[in-house]
């Protein structure tokens, strides 16, 4: 800094020192001109490799995430195997002698609605019959049900068809 060369600026407490930029040589318009052209050639290039690289990324990163050869194979091999048990079963389906007849399945299909309005029209019946004892109860429906031992469809899980 006594030599020139470097200049000092306090604040407070601080010192701060920088190159004295009057002894350097000022540059010609035409340098800077040719600097600006370079910054702007090498910020061009800059983009071109930083979007190259983005996608050599986006590349990397679906070959990361898909399959390797053994893995592939691996695969194949498994789906070929249910291929396998899924035609065997459609073969044994096929073969089986004691196949249902229209009339039988419309008689299960028959059955099967009766029971189901046999089951809403009792279930009905007993919540109805059970809404009017709570009626007076002086405790909540769990407790009740609780009190008397009464387990509901969906306790068990089951649904109405």
């Amino acid at each position: 800094a006594q030599q020139g060369r470097v200049r000092e600026k306090v604040y407070g407490k601080q010192k701060i020192y920088f190159a004295d930029q009057e002894q350097l040589p000022a540059a010609s318009d035409a340098e800077l001109r040719g600097l600006d052209g370079e910054i702007a050639a090498r910020s061009a290039q800059l983009q071109a490799l930083q979007q190259s690289c983005r996608q050599m990324e986006a590349e990397l990163k679906d070959l990361n995430s898909s399959m390797t050869t053994p893995e592939i194979a691996k695969e194949i091999e498994a789906l070929r195997e249910d291929c396998a048990s899924c035609t065997e079963k459609l073969e044994r389906i096929k073969s089986a002698t004691n196949h249902v007849t229209p009339e039988e399945r419309e008689k299960v299909c028959r059955e099967q609605q009766l029971y189901r309005r046999e089951w809403r029209r009792r279930k009905r019946m007993a919540t109805e019959l059970l809404d009017a004892i709570l009626e007076g109860y002086p405790k909540s429906k769990k407790e009740f049900f609780e009190e008397v031992g009464i387990e509901t469809d969906e306790d068990h899980g089951a649904v109405l068809p």
